[in-house]
């Protein structure tokens, strides 16, 4: 499988971000939570993903600019897992929920835990 983050796999659809936060099943694995809901969209991939970092748990943009690009490389190098299972189409949302700065060693192993979460849950 081929291991890249196009911009068409990048949630950035405000009507789909509303509806994934509205009625969104959620995952955890501290200190990351994973929110995902089954959507249909126009566009020809199988997962839409995007990540968040809270403001008020890091002041600075450099600090979460850094997560947030932990976090996608993180799903970038994992998302085969879930790719191999779904056969619907899903959006998904990761967010940080630390309040100190990560090393990407954990960010990856917290990221490949909840994508196999979700991947058990959704094929059965």
């Amino acid at each position: 499988m081929i291991q890249t983050y196009p911009t068409i796999e990048k949630l950035k659809s405000k009507k789909l971000l509303d509806e994934l936060f509205t009625s969104g099943k959620k995952l955890n694995e501290y200190p990351i939570k994973l929110v995902y809901k089954q959507l249909n969209f126009e566009d020809e991939v199988l997962v839409k993903a995007g990540v968040s970092v809270p403001k008020r748990n890091f002041k600075r943009a450099v600090d979460r600019n850094r997560i947030k690009r932990l976090l996608r490389e993180a799903y970038r190098l994992n998302k085969y897992i879930i790719h191999e299972v779904l056969e619907e189409k899903y959006v998904c949302m990761f967010l940080y929920l630390g309040k100190e700065m990560p090393t990407f060693k954990a960010v990856n192993i917290k990221i490949e835990n909840l994508l196999k979460k979700l991947a058990e849950r959704e094929s059965l």
